[in-house]
């Protein structure tokens, strides 16, 4: 054993040295042996073999984003079909409802995010949200789940992404919560990948003296982790075809979507977006466009402000394709993509950040300013990489309200306002009539719950007696 262990450290150091990283155990006299049998598996989970062209790329020096020469606006498929695409969507709804009944689809959920933002001490996931009963955030998306299940006779499996940081609460929130009514083997948890932390000189840094400054790898790094934690693998072997993706901080999400999931098949698409018009020129939200031939998306802090502003001929935004986070993905897409860890197919994101390191003396340094940089890689930047990518346009009122502030735009009072605004709304449709106030704004609480209606149509459905509604009042359906 002892010689296997210095055989592992004689490597370990020789890889370090390679690839001037030998700092890192600097402090390896110092750490006893529970510490150093941490910092080598710290060590382990380097991706040496890509690391010097990654430092030289995005760590030492930071290259602007490549803007395209030629750069118009998506082409997408409208919320609601003209004549001429009412055939197509009534084919895709019927070949999406198809491929969920033989669960040819799995939902899948990054929620590595705590709740640190919203004043709340646990993952993000466990947010309550809801505008009655105030459910979290992983109740509702499993109920929709539940929901699907019971409309379409499927069995769906649920893939969670969580972090090292909230693995362990999240896990333990949803035993203590019954996996909110799913079956336990249909909810699969994996960690995201991590990347470390560097200095601008490219040295990774050290949180501890023997743990090294690690950070989660951004949701681009999802994929990745489908492959690395054997999800992908067990996807194929369960015959899942696609992977319905979503963020955990959205409550309104249609986390499986039949009109969706038929386009992304009949158009063979390997990656398909779906898309909001934007509220303002410069929303805080990536930008849907065809650059140079290829769809992608742009950031909002890089797309020039004259296209940002631009007008078309009838005073229309030019660039009106907000990017919200939803996908569809080929599984076999995936599988591409991650074939090969050391060269991945996404570009990494530089950014700027305060990290607490221990110097060279065994001193942990807290910094006041920002010292460190942290690498990620985007979802988006697979769209350009996939064939056939396709952006299908919805409603914000019915499909996007993300809790990511304590207060103000994209907080939980706007999110559980949206929240209230759309079960309203349901209700309207369905010929039932909603109190209003003054203002507009509902008489009183809503909350239709994903167990009994998934969308307007639905509930129109299923709803078969006047439902009782006072003004002022809490309501709730399940």
């Amino acid at each position: 054993m002892a010689a296997a262990g210095s055989d592992r450290l004689a490597r370990i150091r020789k890889t370090l040295q390679e690839h001037g990283q030998e700092h890192l155990l600097a402090h390896w006299d110092t750490l006893n042996d529970e510490q150093r049998g941490a910092l080598l598996a710290d060590i382990e989970q380097v991706n040496f073999s890509a690391l010097t062209q990654l430092v030289e790329r995005n760590v030492r020096r930071q290259e602007p984003f490549p803007l395209p020469h030629d750069i118009q606006p998506v082409p997408f498929y409208p919320a609601q079909p003209g004549i001429d695409l009412v055939g197509k969507y009534a084919d895709a709804i019927k070949r999406g409802t198809s491929l969920i009944r033989q669960n040819k689809v799995c939902g899948f959920t990054v929620a590595g995010g705590q709740g640190t933002r919203l004043g709340f001490d646990g993952p993000k996931g466990a947010f309550p949200i809801s505008p009655v009963k105030n459910k979290p955030l992983f109740q509702l998306f499993a109920e929709y789940i539940r929901g699907t299940n019971r409309r379409y006779g499927s069995d769906l499996t649920w893939y969670i992404m969580t972090s090292p940081q909230n693995d362990a609460q999240t896990k333990a929130f949803f035993a203590e919560n019954g996996y909110f009514g799913m079956d336990p083997k249909r909810v699969r948890f994996f960690q995201q990948g991590v990347m470390p932390a560097f200095s601008p000189e490219g040295k990774i840094l050290l949180d501890q003296k023997h743990r090294i400054a690690f950070s989660p790898d951004g949701h681009g790094g999802s994929l990745l982790a489908l492959r690395n934690s054997g999800a992908l693998a067990e996807m194929a072997e369960a015959g899942v075809e696609y992977i319905s993706y979503w963020q955990v901080d959205n409550p309104l999400v249609k986390a499986i979507d039949p009109l969706f999931i038929g386009l992304h098949d009949l158009t063979g698409s390997q990656m398909s977006s779906k898309t909001i018009p934007k509220v303002d020129d410069l929303e805080r939200v990536g930008n849907f466009v065809v650059g140079d031939g290829r769809t992608m998306v742009i950031e909002y802090s890089d797309l020039p402000d004259e296209l940002a502003h631009a007008r078309n001929e009838a005073g229309t935004r030019k660039f009106d394709a907000g990017s919200i986070g939803i996908h569809v993905l080929s599984r076999s897409f995936v599988e591409e993509l991650t074939a090969d860890a050391s060269h991945f197919g996404l570009p990494w994101h530089r950014a700027i950040k305060k990290v607490p390191y221990v110097d060279a003396s065994g001193r942990r340094v807290e910094p006041t300013s920002p010292n460190a940089v942290k690498l990620e890689a985007f979802i988006f930047d697979a769209i350009p990489l996939a064939r056939n990518p396709l952006v299908l346009q919805t409603s914000r009122a019915e499909e996007f309200s993300p809790v990511k502030n304590a207060t103000g735009v994209d907080s939980a009072e706007t999110s559980r306002r949206d929240m209230n605004r759309r079960a309203a709304a349901w209700l309207d449709g369905a010929g039932y009539d909603v109190p209003r106030k003054a203002d507009g704004e509902p008489d009183g609480l809503f909350e239709i719950s994903s167990l009994l209606a998934l969308d307007a149509g639905h509930l129109r459905e299923v709803m078969l007696s006047p439902p009782t509604i006072r003004a002022g009042q809490a309501h709730y359906w399940e």
